[in-house]
């Protein structure tokens, strides 16, 4: 992965190689940043540039067959955990090193990409992954060897706020004193949900999401693209090139997410003193129910942005509104007086809720539609 290859964020570039110029190496890095802010290819650029001495900024002019074995992420001296779960392909015990034909096939297809577009590569976006105990075990066996290549080994840990707890606390003391020339980059869209004891013994880089202009030209480059279009694509995709990626190819999750939205609101508003609308509220449920946990988790933050969005537009922070829905006859301007400070915090509180107990399995019909009837109170209620 070339720096060059990577949106933006040149700031943490310049600050990346200078580190590694001047031997100042941090032995714990946690990147943190949103989904599509490039924490991911950062990470395998900055690996590269570390592993195969290269120098002037760009992994360039260092060992020649090191930055080939790059190109399809072969090195052995470069490790890597992320989340899995049992699957037709491994029925037990998961481990990373299960599945890293697919994961080469994801750096190499979407650097970019998310925990969803993860889960729905190994066919099991209706089960929760996670980087269990057995993972440790063999973080701390691959470590404890000796670097094939005589240098630098580096472990990647991607979205390293799926590690439960029985790994972050075996993996707590090697974080803290690894063995000689061993790096550690955690890679995490949510700091708040590692243990504050693995936070505290990393150095941590914050991703800002990429400019509209960065995106744009990057989606020109790539999809050939008018510049009309493009910036169109780059104002919705809020920062994230993986969204934007995806509205190119009309792909996105989004798209069926607006669907089951509009007519959970419309049948939210009917719902009052309609015993009719409160079935298609219990029927939308059960429907939403049966797709994956990970996808209830991703339409549910969804519907959070969509409010959030409809408060921006309310209270006249247009700049700040990127949603366009696609919906015929459902325009966001006729919506929005409907999310108000009087009813925004509770709006939140459920859905943050919602999620909250899907990701413990809670049974989802049950949670859904019981986020159904209090958003029917919520939606009615006047502002002050």
């Amino acid at each position: 992965m070339l720096f060059e290859d990577i949106l933006g964020q040149h700031h943490i570039k310049k600050h990346l190689t200078q580190s590694v110029n001047n031997g100042r190496i941090p032995h714990a890095q946690l990147f943190v940043g949103n989904e599509g802010s490039g924490t991911l290819p950062m990470a395998l650029a900055y690996a590269q540039y570390i592993l195969c001495m290269n120098s002037g900024g760009e992994n360039t002019n260092g060992n020649e067959a090191c930055n080939l074995k790059f190109k399809n992420f072969s090195h052995p001296d470069l490790h890597f955990a992320f989340p899995v779960t049992t699957s037709d392909k491994v029925k037990s015990h998961p481990v990373s090193s299960h599945y890293l034909e697919e994961w080469r096939q994801l750096l190499n297809e979407q650097p970019y990409g998310n925990l969803f577009d993860w889960y729905k590569l190994l066919g099991v976006d209706n089960k929760q992954g996670q980087i269990g105990v057995d993972e440790a075990q063999d973080i701390v066996k691959s470590l404890s060897l000796k670097s094939y290549e005589g240098g630098y080994k580096v472990m990647l840990i991607w979205m390293a706020e799926k590690m439960n707890t029985a790994c972050a606390n075996k993996l707590l003391k090697l974080i803290e004193e690894p063995p000689n020339k061993t790096i550690f980059i955690l890679i995490a869209e949510d700091e708040e949900q590692i243990i504050s004891t693995i936070r505290s013994r990393c150095q941590i880089l914050h991703f800002p999401p990429l400019a509209e202009d960065v995106i744009k030209e990057a989606l020109i480059k790539q999809y050939n693209l008018e510049t009309s279009v493009a910036t169109k694509i780059a104002h919705q995709s809020n920062g994230n090139y993986n969204k934007a990626c995806d509205l190119v190819y009309h792909d996105s999750e989004d798209i069926q997410f607006e669907t089951w939205f509009v007519y959970w609101i419309r049948s939210a508003f009917k719902a009052k003193g309609n015993k009719a609308a409160i079935h298609d509220l219990i029927s939308w449920s059960e429907d939403i129910s049966k797709t994956g946990r990970e996808t209830q988790k991703q339409f549910l933050q969804f519907c959070l942005d969509f409010f959030r969005q409809a408060l921006l537009l309310n209270y006249k922070a247009t700049d700040l509104v990127f949603m366009e829905p696609q919906t015929e006859s459902f325009k966001l301007e006729k919506f929005a007086p409907f999310v108000h400070g009087n009813n925004i915090l509770e709006i939140s509180d459920e859905l943050q809720n919602a999620i909250y107990h899907i990701e413990r399995n809670g049974n989802s019909k049950i949670i859904l539609t019981d986020l159904s009837i209090k958003l029917t109170r919520l939606l009615h209620k006047k502002a002050d």
